[in-house]
């Protein structure tokens, strides 16, 4: 009798400061990797916290119970490999190094906190499995609750990367601290001004580098403007690699994220309501980088850190 054996699955968590991401695959030589689930939890690890230097309590327990879950589907699947990053929140945090021990004790799973320049380094990768760059230079961006990462690339080659630690959750709690409310025009003006001092790298980079030709944003926040502009909430499962989103479509959700309070923003078709509050902030990031760069062109990537870091396994 013949007996198949199992072909190598591999089990990539990304635990980022606002949600939690688990792909498990199953590598099939010569072929895609045939995905056997791709799922998120918003654990919010930056809450009441980041801006301290601390995990606070309840995301605490909230990272451990996630990673409870995940351990679960690792076996329910049979993934014979996990690889487990942390980024922004575990890097900076106080008790990062607490939360890594409680998850190995916990679960067996071994998280590995990286760096700002890896993480810029794996988000690339993961972003030309989606997209298609071509030999066209583009500016990659991915907001994290944490950090924004930044990267110059075409199809190739990685020109020149950053790490920001500028996230939502924390430009949230400087600029946005009752996020109940609408978003008042020196809120605004405040936060733009930060941005262009801290971004103050990515200009000079961008002036050695480009012309750019267009912006190409990954992960959360993308993924709701995304939404935003089909009017539904779609699961990870179900989103296209790539989408060209407008910039009057970004415009218009931007325009409307300003007036509305914190309900009218849960209430708009394809809000994911963790992020009604942070996409704010980030959509100010967007605006910023499209009228200081002149760029005229976005493009969502579903594809992030997780789908870099299996690249990086497959050796693709």
């Amino acid at each position: 009798m013949h007996i198949p054996t199992l072909r190598r699955r591999l089990a990539l968590i990304d635990m980022g400061t606002n949600t939690f991401h688990l792909l498990i695959v199953e590598d099939r030589p010569g072929q895609q990797p045939h995905v056997l689930l791709r799922t998120k939890v918003g654990v919010r690890l930056g809450e009441g916290g980041i801006s301290q230097g601390e995990i606070a309590p309840a995301p605490y327990d909230r990272a451990l119970q996630t990673l409870r879950g995940f351990k679960e589907e690792i076996e329910l699947h049979q993934a014979t490999e996990v690889r487990a990053t942390a980024t922004s929140a575990m890097r900076v945090a106080r008790n990062g190094p607490d939360l890594v021990r409680d998850i190995l004790k916990l679960t067996g799973i071994q998280v590995e906190v990286i760096g700002g320049e890896r993480e810029a380094e794996l988000i690339a990768k993961g972003i030309r499995q989606a997209v298609p760059l071509g030999a066209a230079k583009h500016l990659l961006m991915d907001i994290g609750g944490g950090s924004v990462e930044f990267i110059i690339a075409n199809a190739d080659t990685i020109f020149w990367k950053h790490s920001f630690e500028i996230g939502a959750q924390r430009l949230l709690d400087q600029f946005f601290p009752n996020p109940s409310g609408v978003f008042l025009p020196a809120q605004l003006r405040a936060e733009l001004e930060f941005l262009a001092e801290q971004l103050a790298p990515l200009t000079a980079a961008v002036a050695e580098f480009g012309p750019l030709a267009g912006l190409v944003g990954s992960s959360g926040s993308f993924d709701t403007l995304a939404d935003l502009s089909v009017n539904q909430i779609r699961r990870e499962a179900d989103l296209p690699p790539h989408t060209e989103l407008t910039v009057a479509d970004f415009e218009h959700h931007f325009a409307q994220l300003l007036t509305l309070n914190h309900a009218g923003r849960v209430a708009l078709p394809g809000m994911f309501p963790m992020r009604a509050d942070m996409l704010v902030v980030a959509s100010v990031i967007i605006k910023y980088v499209l009228t200081t760069y002149h760029l005229t062109q976005i493009t969502t990537s579903a594809f992030a850190l997780k789908e870099g870091l299996l690249s990086e396994l497959l050796g693709q």
